[in-house]
């Protein structure tokens, strides 16, 4: 017997590349929430082997954890038993998804809808947080990032676009424009730092069709087929399902095959100057790093976050035992060589 809506636990799904804002936004709908009295719970999903982010959320969030891999493709099969324990531990009244920003939405939305067949969840809202000025510069020199941005934005029901302050008027336009060829239908909001009404997370009925509008959309605008990258590590036994359709020798169109990640752990504390020159001499090919560091020249610890050739450092007191850890992001860079002047940097300490 289907299971009656009204009484389903509705699901919001926050996506958006790498660096476009999504936590500052899960944060905003968090306090929502809390302002409400509403009982949320979050799934996050890294492609590192640690959930920085997860240190901005405050500690009476229920949270489950999904690491070294997206939900969209390494450990999409867990994602189902991670909504449902997550669910029957706290029974939240909503939940928010982060995925990745190396993410396609559609292939978490198929993994979302797997997870309906035996548990009562509602899938709301997709929220995309469009980076304009990424978007802008990925827009004229192409590649499959731009297509990774171009997907999440069509799958999109609801679409902001962030950081409209890091761009001039005519600038603004233009991303506006290029975010509309590809979705028509999604209200748009501009934002700075994505301040904007949260009214689309309401537990109120939420325009579903607008869900299902996204869906077709993307289905017309790909085939409707889901595609492995040549990295991918899923277990294709043979008695997989046939017509979950996989091309792994001629996918050129994967989703995230091109982005790499490389997580270290620190020894010990470091010197502040020494790191904040290795961050800010990174090749281009590394668009996002975070990490928590302590350093030899300072008694506290910090969260660091580089994104798009900016760093900041913000000071922390980690919840619980936190290790002393960088995750790198970007493509096809040389992990052996930046893993070397971790390394060096370590070696010395002080500088």
């Amino acid at each position: 017997m289907p299971v009656s809506s009204e009484h389903s636990i509705p699901v919001h799904l926050l996506s958006g590349f790498l660096g476009s804002g999504k936590t500052t936004l899960l944060n905003q709908v968090v306090d929502y929430y809390k302002a409400q009295d509403v009982k949320v719970a979050i799934i996050m999903n890294e492609l590192g082997d640690v959930n920085l982010d997860g240190q901005f959320v405050e500690g009476d969030v229920p949270m489950a954890e999904m690491l070294s891999g997206c939900i969209c493709c390494t450990i999409r099969g867990d994602l189902s038993i991670e909504l449902k324990e997550l669910i029957d531990e706290h029974q939240p009244d909503v939940v928010l998804i982060e995925s990745t920003g190396a993410a396609n939405p559609m292939e978490i939305i198929d993994a979302v809808t797997e997870a309906t067949l035996f548990m009562r969840i509602d899938l709301r809202t997709i929220a995309t947080v469009v980076d304009g000025p990424e978007l802008l510069e990925r827009s004229r020199r192409g590649g499959k990032t731009f297509k990774l941005m171009q997907d999440q934005i069509r799958c999109a029901t609801d679409l902001i676009v962030n950081k409209a302050d890091k761009l001039a008027p005519e600038e603004l336009v233009e991303v506006q424009q290029l975010v509309r060829e590809l979705n028509a239908f999604a209200p748009l909001t501009v934002t700075v730092r994505c301040v904007t009404d949260l009214s689309i997370f309401d537990l109120a009925a939420a325009p579903k069709a607008r869900l299902d509008l996204a869906a077709e959309r993307f289905d017309d605008e790909s085939g409707g087929k889901h595609v492995c990258g040549a990295n991918c590590n899923h277990d294709h036994d043979h008695d997989h399902d046939h017509d979950h359709d996989h091309d792994h020798a001629h996918d050129e169109y994967s989703s995230h095959s091109h982005v790499m990640t490389l997580t270290h752990y620190f020894a010990g504390p470091i010197n502040s100057h020494a790191f904040e020159e290795l961050v800010r001499r990174l090749p281009q090919e590394v668009y996002r790093a975070k990490g928590i560091v302590t350093f030899t020249d300072t008694s506290s610890r910090f969260l660091f976050q580089y994104a798009y050739r900016e760093v900041e450092f913000i000071r922390i007191t980690p919840q619980g035992d936190v290790n002393d850890v960088a995750v790198f992001i970007g493509e096809h860079f040389s992990k052996e060589a930046l893993q070397h002047e971790l390394e060096e940097l370590e070696q010395n300490r002080l500088g």
